[in-house]
């Protein structure tokens, strides 16, 4: 289940995780809250024929990625009935899960951004329904420490994305020497403030800002009145964005949120040097050495940062890769279907007490 079906990170992530799951027998029906076309598209191309709630053009700022919903979860009752397990992402789509799932039923949770709610606050209504929560998977510091608030404690694990791109080639005819930016146009991604980095250096590379969202026209604007109309390249969004970032001179990433970064574990798996920003579970992963870390919201400091790097100071590309590693969609699916097991057989026993500590009851446990 996924309360917003968009091209995204979060998306991408759960529909990767499907697809490796597939391969390793496990069947997913997929359930959305609020879709785009364009989020049904996606799905598609990863094989599932995602069934929405509500379909629009345009997400509202009022979607079920955060919003709890009674009439969603009415809606999903029905649609739950015949789940072995039901693992839910973002707080809209596992609150409306905790009404609907049966009670043989595990509920898994995964939250893949910072609690920064865009409207009102649900974290009552959270805390409520994780009541009924078997597990969850947490993705970052801050919403590590949200979820432990809501009285979670031993039922959380570190959540772990998947990426794909880690052995990509260059697409043909790009810019040489060229930054790139992969992700969605809105505030929380700051692609603005990579344009206002670039402003201040003395010649400004070729920069693909490879990706779409609502600031996309703001962002047009403000680098045509930074003069840099020649250097920013919007090519649009891209089904395998890590054609743009092989071979990059720097891949930037450039947050003011940013519980973990999809597009920098890519670059770093590519051998390509990356520069973040200190904010929340960025610093985890170009911590060690692994990247370049500057302050958020500071286009100076982000500038010098490329100044230097585009200068030749580049961290060994070595530790990036290896841990790049961790997050291929085999690696996350081994690791998501261990805990799915863990839960289905744990709930077995609960079951069959007497019988689900015979060697025979636990050699047939469902997994």
């Amino acid at each position: 289940m996924l309360g917003v079906l968009e091209p995204g990170g979060a998306q991408l992530s759960a529909l990767r995780l499907s697809a490796a799951l597939r391969r390793l027998g496990v069947v997913t029906r997929l359930l959305a809250g609020d879709a785009t076309p364009a989020g049904l598209a996606l799905a598609a191309r990863y094989g599932f024929a995602a069934e929405a709630y509500r379909v629009s053009e345009l997400v509202s700022a009022r979607n079920l990625q955060w919003t709890p919903e009674q009439v969603f979860a009415d809606w999903l009752g029905p649609r739950l009935t015949s789940a072995d397990l039901v693992h839910a992402h973002m707080v809209g789509a596992w609150w409306a899960a905790a009404q609907a799932v049966p009670a043989r039923v595990p509920l898994v949770a995964s939250e893949h951004n910072q609690m920064t709610w865009p409207g009102s606050d649900y974290t009552a209504q959270a805390q409520a329904a994780a009541r009924r929560v078997d597990l969850m998977f947490t993705h970052g510091p801050a919403v590590h420490n949200w979820a432990a608030g809501l009285g979670l404690g031993r039922r959380l694990r570190e959540g772990r994305s998947s990426v794909e791109g880690l052995s990509a080639r260059p697409w043909p005819r790009l810019a040489r020497p060229r930054v790139t930016f992969t992700g969605r146009f809105r505030a929380d991604k700051a692609p603005d403030v990579l344009v206002e980095a670039l402003a201040l250096l003395e010649d400004p590379p070729a920069t693909y800002l490879v990706g779409d969202g609502p600031a996309r026209q703001a962002l047009t604007q403000l680098a045509r009145a930074r003069g840099l109309q020649a250097a920013v390249r919007l090519p649009g969004w891209s089904y395998r964005p890590a054609g743009y970032v092989a071979g990059a001179s720097v891949h930037v990433v450039p947050s003011r949120e940013e519980s973990w970064s999809q597009s920098a574990v890519v670059a770093l798996g590519l051998g390509v040097p990356v520069v973040g920003t200190v904010v929340d579970g960025l610093v985890s992963t170009l911590g060690d050495g692994r990247g370049v870390l500057v302050p958020p919201d500071d286009p100076a400091a982000l500038a010098a940062a490329l100044a230097h790097v585009l200068a030749g100071e580049r961290p060994d590309p070595g530790p990036g890769q290896a841990y790049a590693q961790q997050f291929t969609p085999s690696a996350a699916a081994a690791a998501y279907l261990d805990a799915y097991q863990h839960l289905l057989a744990s709930r077995a026993r609960s079951r069959h007490p007497k019988t689900a500590t015979t060697p025979q009851a636990a050699a047939g446990a469902p997994a």
